[in-house]
């Protein structure tokens, strides 16, 4: 009887936190086709009159920061709050922010309102950061025999939204189009009324029935609750802490490097392909970052595990980010659909093998006891490397709107040369040797 209403706790609790992380990875993939409708010259171009198309690449590196730099400074406070005051509250008030965060960007488009889609960007980045408590949640309920098989539901889940947000919020912001258009297979028309409004009254009205089945499906799942002094600082604490960790302060900068690497392409890399290829459109580029995100997640169930089993984690990072380095720039150089469709999955290769392989690696080489401090700095080092670059993003963008994939590309390639120089096999070999004499002993 205990071992059922066990398993029926954490199937709850599960449906609630792996639909939060879905959410999340909607609502920031579902933005990358919408910028390009918001900025280019056409009829839903809110940009002022005044502005140059330059002007218009700078906003959009700030509003893309700003979601990432608003997730960095509140994921920790909310977890903090969460092991406070409970799972369920938190997680409950953070996804109805989340919902006004989309209303309030809808209305922003409507009215053409700049300063009011930075507010709901913050807005949505703070309380975004809700994704640090359904990892705490599924914690919570996860016995040891299926912890790692419902993390890994969690990256499915961001997986699954991040293929699914671009797409819709092509098709979603478009009136006129055929919804399904996959290899030429086309149906079911969009209404002519959609707009670049309506990807995000959807997402609010998502928000909103995940705010309702957290507040009556989600059980409490905190067990004790902890009533430390609240550290509004922790995410600068936590950045700190990392740099002082031994074995995992050579991975994070290069962790770091990786992430920033990658914003600078995904940016503004849909601008880049609508300026190159003729007659591509917002809606073609949704298409182009679902068939990206499609692509990885069938490297990371496919090759990943045949890549596992012959080779080590840093030996296939010391090609990876090189692989992916040299791979962004030969991007630049397509000029028709068939073309970007052949080398599409370039990109996805090189990325599944070093985002599976950096974490594997980066757990590997800590302290078993710091495992959940170890990856939440290293949350704190990917939101950075994630806000920090878009917002930079939009100035680089503005001298040349190819140019953030090169410097991307020059990123990874630095992080790549810092892995060769910094991580030594021995490090791996010490740690295991010192883990192991402490166990037996």
């Amino acid at each position: 009887m205990v071992e059922k209403m066990k398993s029926k706790l954490e199937n709850k609790a599960l449906t609630a936190a792996l639909f939060t992380v879905f959410l999340d990875a909607i609502g920031v993939a579902i933005l990358i086709p919408v910028y390009a409708v918001l900025v280019l010259p056409g009829p839903h171009q809110i940009i002022p009159a005044d502005w140059s198309i330059r002007d218009g690449y700078i906003m959009v590196g700030w509003l893309t920061g700003i979601y990432s730099i608003m997730t960095f400074l509140a994921a920790p406070i909310l977890g903090q709050l969460s092991d406070k005051y409970g799972r369920k509250p938190v997680l409950a008030i953070s996804l109805f922010g989340t919902s006004i965060g989309y209303i309030l960007f809808a209305i922003g488009i409507i009215t053409k309102n700049i300063p009011l889609l930075f507010a709901s960007r913050a807005l949505d980045g703070i309380t975004g950061g809700n994704i640090a408590v359904a990892r705490a949640v599924i914690s919570d309920v996860s016995p040891p025999e299926h912890r790692t098989r419902n993390f890994g539901l969690v990256g499915a889940m961001f997986g699954i939204g991040f293929v699914l947000g671009p797409y819709l919020g092509g098709r979603l912001s478009s009136g006129g189009i055929p919804f399904i258009n996959i290899f030429g297979v086309q149906a079911l028309t969009t209404p002519s009324w959609f707009n670049p409004a309506t990807p995000f009254w959807f997402a609010a009205f998502v928000a909103a029935i995940n705010t309702a089945l957290v507040l009556t499906v989600l059980p409490e799942t905190l067990k004790k609750k902890i009533h430390a002094k609240l550290h509004l600082g922790q995410s600068f604490i936590n950045i700190r802490n990392g740099l002082r960790m031994p074995r995992v302060k050579i991975l994070l900068p290069v962790n770091f490097l990786f992430t920033a690497g990658f914003t600078f392409f995904t940016t503004f890399f849909g601008f880049s392909m609508i300026k190159r290829i003729p007659g591509f459109t917002p809606a073609n580029v949704a298409d182009y970052f679902s068939l990206i995100g499609i692509w990885i997640a069938v490297f990371q169930g496919a090759l990943i595990p045949f890549i596992a089993k012959r080779y080590k984690n840093y030996q296939v990072l010391r090609v990876s980010m090189f692989g992916l380095a040299a791979t962004l720039p030969i991007l630049l150089l397509v000029t028709t659909t068939a073309g970007a469709i052949a080398v599409s999955p370039l990109v996805p290769l090189f990325v599944a093998l070093t985002m599976a392989n950096s974490i594997a690696l980066l757990s590997a080489v800590s302290d078993p006891r710091l495992q959940g401090e170890v990856m939440g700095v290293n949350s704190s080092f990917e939101a950075l490397a994630q806000g920090i670059p878009a917002v930079l993003s939009g100035y680089v963008a503005s001298i040349s709107v190819g140019l953030p994939t090169l410097v991307g590309s020059s990123l990874i390639a630095l992080g790549g040369l810092m892995f060769w120089i910094r991580f030594k096999p021995k490090t791996m070999q010490n740690f295991q040797s010192d883990t192991l004499t402490t166990a037996l002993h």
